[in-house]
């Protein structure tokens, strides 16, 4: 039998054994209030200290310690924190700059391979470099320490957020130009769906470097005797060379207009245009949405360009602003689903399916809508 604390009894009335209670059954209340009422609650009901310890998952002296402080200066004592006042910071504040500085510098600065600053390589010139900077306060300062002190100006160095720079000077005129054509075209779909819009929007890019992968072992279908629950695939694979799918959605229609070429040309690229040309009604002009790339209409492009006068109408993205191209929609589709598995076995079977797939997709097309017009000011 375990032997009873010779401490005096816990004597307290009706409210305090009530609000004990409640802290003790408090899901809000700080995890060291609830452990200090159980401890006096079942000290006040006659348990062994060791039955509390068990109960309560607290060493001996820690239980002690909250029962003497509710048997000097009463219950309240026995629950909360004693106020004390705050040591001096031992890292004064030119100290933390000098490590926000830090932070704010590349590893590769300090000779390390890696790109982004963790708080373990963090520490390691903290350690190095603050003794002869005149901080010995941070000479073995641990990375749990210099991650607080980062979160206090919520600086966050091991993460990478992406951003857009506007590295075409003309960028809101470009976004602008192409957006009143979407506005154009959502106008213009709902309101006369079977009549010929007089002019052709289409958005065109290019997705070069597909590659056609061949499976070196055979996959294996799923088989539940065999607990196959999936498709199983060996690991290892040939590639056999790569293709470049030049694309264009029509925006009035929301058909695929598709090529697969092992190049990349603008031989290939004048190939695209004349199906487009051979899809559209000749009475029309066709609109190309395209990416804006530095270089200039190649020779063998403008030629014949010009052998079809007032055919085509070029509307640039701007510079990194491909995202408004609406064609990257299939494409991601495209990138997401069917191209995401496909093993071939060779490039010719890599091409007519991509070709099978745009065939899918038309048979059942969706005229995408740009839904948020915000035009630069």
């Amino acid at each position: 039998m375990a032997r009873k604390s010779k401490r005096a009894k816990l004597n307290i009335d009706s409210n305090e054994f009530a609000e004990l209670k409640r802290i003790a059954q408090s899901q809000t209340k700080p995890l060291r209030e609830v452990q200090r009422a159980k401890i006096l609650l079942h000290y006040h009901s006659g348990e062994s200290i060791t039955k509390i310890q068990q109960l309560v998952g607290l060493s001996r002296k820690a239980i002690y310690k909250w029962i003497d402080r509710a048997l000097a200066p009463g219950i309240e004592a026995g629950i909360q924190d004693q106020y004390h006042s705050p040591r001096l910071p031992v890292i004064p504040p030119e100290a933390k700059a000098w490590v926000i500085n830090i932070a704010r510098t590349k590893p590769k600065e300090f000779g390390y391979a890696a790109e982004i600053l963790s708080h373990k390589k963090l520490a390691e010139p903290t350690g190095k470099n603050a003794p002869a900077e005149g901080h010995d306060c941070l000479n073995k300062a641990a990375k749990a320490t210099l991650q607080r002190l980062l979160k206090e100006h919520s600086l966050k160095p091991h993460q990478v957020k992406y951003y857009l720079e506007k590295r075409d000077p003309e960028f809101d005129k470009k976004m602008n130009e192409v957006l009143w054509v979407y506005q154009e075209v959502n106008l213009q779909n709902p309101a006369a769906p079977d009549v010929s819009p007089g002019i052709f929007t289409i958005s065109v890019d290019e997705k070069p470097g597909v590659q056609a992968i061949r499976n070196i072992a055979p996959d294996l279908p799923p088989d539940l005797e065999k607990g196959y629950k999936q498709l199983q695939r060996d690991y290892e694979y040939k590639r056999l060379g790569a293709v470049s799918i030049l694309a264009g959605l029509d925006l009035n229609t929301g058909k695929v207009v598709a090529q697969v070429h092992d190049r990349h040309r603008s031989r290939e690229l004048v190939e695209f245009l004349k199906e487009i040309d051979r899809s559209d009604p000749k009475d029309g002009r066709i609109r190309l949405i395209l990416d804006n790339h530095s270089s200039p209409i190649p020779k063998e492009t403008m030629a014949y360009l010009k052998s079809v006068p007032n055919r085509f109408v070029y509307v640039h993205t701007p510079k990194h602003g491909s995202w408004l191209n609406r064609v990257e929609s299939p494409f991601s589709k495209m990138a997401r689903t069917f191209l995401k598995f496909i093993r071939v076995d060779s490039k010719e079977e890599l091409k007519d399916r991509i070709l099978k797939w745009v065939d899918e997709v038309n048979e059942s097309p969706v005229v995408y809508s740009w839904k948020k017009f915000d035009f630069a000011k």
